[in-house]
């Protein structure tokens, strides 16, 4: 399960075994939900949110602040997959003390 940002309470993480669409879970104060990248020729076009089996999900407040922080910084969150389930790489957690606007 490789973490992939922590930010200001929100853990970004992968399972080992995923599938596509892209997408990152995002778990705070022990909920969880899954965001979908879904691309458009390289760019996000747009941000779907689901629930992970067996836990609530993210507050709306905190779906809302784990959102914004997809939407800058997808492109990282692409590469950290495409390094770590294309290349079978080992990806860094990065810790992130900047919030986004």
């Amino acid at each position: 399960m490789p973490k992939i940002y922590e930010y200001f309470g929100f853990i970004f993480f992968f399972f080992s075994n995923e599938h596509e669409p892209i997408h990152v879970h995002v778990i705070k104060n022990g909920r969880q939900t899954v965001f979908e990248l879904i691309l458009m020729n390289g760019d996000l076009n747009e941000i779907r949110r689901r629930p992970e089996h067996g836990y609530e999900l993210l507050n709306d407040k905190d779906a809302g602040a784990a959102e914004a922080f997809i939407r800058v910084y997808y492109r990282n969150i692409v590469e950290k997959w495409m390094n770590f389930f294309v290349l079978k790489k080992k990806v860094r957690c990065t810790q992130i003390t900047k919030r986004v606007k």
